[in-house]
């Protein structure tokens, strides 16, 4: 990344805590070292930091144009459209067509202006992105999106499915298996209630089966497998997501592995799960009658920048 690139991403930091008065500023920030940094959720409920329903409508047109920065154009339409989405359930729940505004949580850490690591991020339900940035790189993990309804069944959004190609690229690659790689694959016919990595700071790879590995696949389902991974490396900027794909690359893609558990059938719950030496991929859908997506990305090297501040710490001294 380059210093004009992270320039822009402070820039749109600052002017989002340029446009806040004492007292919301307070609320949108914390310092760098607080343990709330690692801390995050995906289930409803309130979050620390400062919500989009208590800014004005300047403050939140300036607030989600920092998801343009930090997920990148596929990212963050996919991420504009959880608050969205969380919109129709609430109708969808409730009855009322006027929601009383979007509980999604902006939490800036460190000075942006300095020569000091520095954070932000946005939590709520659904919903959770982790921007770290040391120097002129950054890191953007964990990254969390969900869908409920993963499929709108009524209303005028009728139809509307926000993580189809999470899912749909998932089973695209378990239907072309071979029957002998799918008993492989398939570890369980029963599917894990979520994520099995849950919202834990540090993602641990021992939770979650191996399955197949890339290395005793088709030529077709290696390709099915690759853009299954970049479909989530999309959810950064893309030259972010390339160099996320150089690193598993280099690490080599016959140790990436692939896993599936729960049924094969639509309406059913099912879960499968990636991995490799440099990240963790997670997707379930699995409540709600399997119309309640979750799907996680981790960094296993450099969740939180744990890589960058490593370097940093270790050069200041």
């Amino acid at each position: 990344m380059s210093s004009h690139d992270v320039q822009l991403m402070r820039q749109a930091v600052l002017r989002f805590l340029g446009s806040l008065d004492t007292e919301r500023r307070a609320a949108a920030t914390a310092a760098f070292g607080s343990p709330e940094r690692t801390e995050w959720f995906y289930l409803p409920g309130p979050r620390p930091g400062l919500p989009l329903v208590e800014m004005t409508s300047k403050q939140q047109e300036l607030a989600l144009a920092l998801l343009d920065i930090g997920c990148g154009l596929a990212g963050s339409r996919v991420a504009r459209g959880v608050i969205e989405l969380e919109r129709v359930r609430r109708h969808l729940v409730t009855g009322v067509d006027e929601i009383d505004g979007d509980r999604y949580w902006f939490r800036v850490f460190g000075e942006p202006g300095g020569s000091q690591p520095w954070a932000w991020r946005v939590n709520g339900h659904h919903l959770a992105v982790h921007i770290t940035v040391v120097g002129d790189s950054i890191a953007v993990t964990p990254s969390f999106l969900g869908a409920e309804p993963a499929m709108v069944l009524s209303g005028p959004q009728r139809g509307l499915r926000l993580l189809a190609e999470e899912e749909d690229m998932g089973r695209a690659l378990l239907a072309d298996l071979a029957p002998h790689q799918r008993s492989t694959a398939i570890t369980s016919e029963v599917a894990p209630d979520d994520i099995l990595t849950r919202n834990d700071p540090v993602a641990d790879p021992d939770r979650i089966p191996c399955g197949l590995s890339y290395a005793d696949m088709s030529t077709t389902s290696k390709d099915l497998l690759e853009r299954l991974v970049r479909r989530y490396f999309d959810r950064a900027p893309g030259w972010y997501g390339e160099t996320c794909w150089r690193h598993a690359l280099d690490a080599g893609l016959d140790k990436v592995t692939f896993a599936w558990m729960g049924s094969d059938q639509r309406g059913q719950g099912h879960y499968y799960c990636v991995a490799g030496p440099t990240f963790l991929l997670e997707y379930d859908n699995t409540q709600d009658e399997a119309n309640h997506i979750h799907s996680v990305w981790r960094d296993l090297r450099n969740d939180w920048g744990v890589d960058l501040l490593a370097r940093h710490y270790a050069d200041q001294h």
